[in-house]
């Protein structure tokens, strides 16, 4: 991924099968840490979307604003599905882009308590 400008759509998520925010950004990495750090008031750091968990680079931002509105206008379960073709355990993909995992997305099953 070029460092200064790289255009893409992506998926942020609070936990697998959690709430979604899908966008888009020329600088995926800054735009991480900005949903990170808390520096937009509003959906994404009411509801903790911090985890990365797809994304799409794009030839221009044209095409990154197409897909981005493509995605987001799909049901629930295909976004799940393009999730799951790419990243099946939902791991946290800013992982590989040089930063630090949010903590990985564990499913419900595994989270609950009451685990024996």
């Amino acid at each position: 991924m070029h460092a200064d400008f790289q255009p893409c759509a992506y998926i942020m998520a609070s936990a697998r099968h959690g709430t979604f925010y899908t966008g888009v950004t020329s600088h995926l990495i800054q735009r991480i840490c900005q949903h990170r750090d808390g520096s937009f008031d509003g959906f994404t750091d009411r509801y903790g979307v911090k985890t990365l968990v797809w994304f799409e680079l794009a030839a221009t931002m044209h095409a990154a604003i197409t897909r981005e509105k493509q995605i987001k206008n799909w049901q629930r379960q295909w976004k799940i599905a393009l999730i799951e073709a790419a990243n099946p355990d939902w791991r946290d993909l800013a992982e590989e882009l040089g930063l630090a995992a949010a903590g990985h997305v564990t499913p419900p099953s595994l989270s609950s308590s009451s685990r024996t």
